[in-house]
């Protein structure tokens, strides 16, 4: 399946389109097919084609998808999941024990928080939420059994910051893994292994697959020692992508760069509407220069994203008024599709933390900017504002 030296040389489109698959040899088919089986001729007892025996294992279309993913963020192994908290749970149960301590980010994506708070707690492994723009912070949370830093930057929807190099060099000096979910940001935007990181996770329902037809999650590894037992437990515990959901993922892969450009320039001229607006009383997004990872953001980014959070001025009545009132904005959960989605966190995506923590503000409004007409997106915000 993988492509030659050259590909792996190539620029992020290129890899993109060509990693991962070659030509089939019989049909020259270009696109990786959907390999529709459950298990494989054998010639012969042990006599495995390709090493394909059963496609909980491996899959053809399965391996397309974790090769591409590999090659764009850099990696020796990517490995594709039924969703990113599969992948999430398949790390941490692959890569902790029982005892161990994890620090996480306070701002931290409801479903991270739930995973560790209610299922992997009750595993035995206790986690510790601290402010990752606060490298003292971190290192303060480190602690003797600690094993693992996990990172998400820009976070969900804070549009918090994290320095990756600086918190793979606490978490490295202390014998923790450092673990980036790169989600907000993508591969083409960012690449966490080459700032220090150890395993990159993603949900591919976003950026990655783009179209929001698709729910899948993904990691890719820094080292083989963490690829042989990532792959272990993913064959263990069984939650792979299944071949229509990796062929679907890797179509959107192919266009992923020409998407986040347009993404980027969408959230961008949105940020300049909001930041005019009196209506808005803060907003948050890496790009702008007021941003307290701003600096940060433009070290270890390509640009800024398409996910821009806003605060209203009439609190959270105002701030359910400009969800419901969006057309052009879909009310919805999830993010990083084509289409422009608006949410409420507070009572939507970040329900589940209300009362702890990473309780987000009531006022809070996020926006997943997609590829419209831009004009037709702020006419539409400003009418939902009004």
């Amino acid at each position: 399946m993988t492509q030659d030296s050259n590909v792996e040389k190539s620029g992020f489109e290129t890899r993109a389109i060509h990693a991962g698959w070659e030509p089939d040899p019989t049909t020259g088919a270009v696109i990786p097919p959907i390999f529709a089986t459950s298990t494989y001729k054998q010639d012969g007892v042990g006599g495995l084609r390709g090493g394909y025996e059963y496609s909980r294992s491996a899959n053809p279309t399965r391996t397309a998808l974790e090769e591409t993913m590999a090659a764009l963020e850099e990696g020796e192994r990517g490995f594709a999941f039924a969703s990113g908290l599969a992948a999430e749970d398949t790390v941490v149960r692959g890569l902790l024990d029982p005892g161990d301590h994890v620090v996480l980010p306070n701002d931290a994506y409801g479903g991270t928080h739930r995973l560790f708070d209610k299922v992997e707690q009750r595993w035995g492994v206790a986690h510790t939420p601290v402010a990752l723009s606060d490298l003292a912070a971190v290192e303060a949370a480190i602690r003797p059994e600690t094993k693992m830093v996990w990172v998400e930057t820009p976070t969900n929807p804070l549009l918090g910051v994290a320095d990756i190099e600086a918190i793979a060099q606490l978490a490295h000096a202390a014998g923790a893994l450092l673990v980036v979910d790169n989600t907000f940001a993508s591969p083409y935007l960012q690449q966490p292994l080459t700032l220090g990181a150890d395993v990159v996770v993603h949900s591919t329902t976003k950026y990655v697959g783009g179209h929001s037809d698709v729910v899948g999650g993904a990691v890719v590894v820094r080292d083989l020692e963490l690829a042989e037992r990532v792959g272990y437990h993913q064959n263990a515990m069984g939650a792979v992508a299944g071949a229509f959901e990796s062929w679907l993922t890797l179509r959107g892969l192919k266009t992923l760069a020409v998407r986040m450009e347009r993404h980027c320039d969408n959230a961008e001229r949105i940020v300049e509407f909001l930041e005019a607006d009196s209506r808005v009383v803060e907003v948050l997004y890496p790009g702008l220069a007021g941003h307290r990872g701003h600096e940060v953001a433009s070290r270890q980014m390509k640009r800024y994203g398409g996910m821009v959070s806003f605060r209203v001025a009439g609190g959270e009545e105002q701030a359910l008024a400009v969800c419901g009132g969006a057309e052009v904005f879909t009310l919805a959960e999830s993010l990083g599709g084509i289409e422009s989605l608006i949410e409420h966190p507070g009572r939507m995506t970040h329900a589940s933390v209300a009362g702890t923590e990473l309780e987000v503000p009531a006022d809070l409004v996020r926006l997943s900017v997609g590829i419209e007409t831009v004009e037709d997106l702020v006419a539409d915000l400003d009418r939902a504002l009004g």
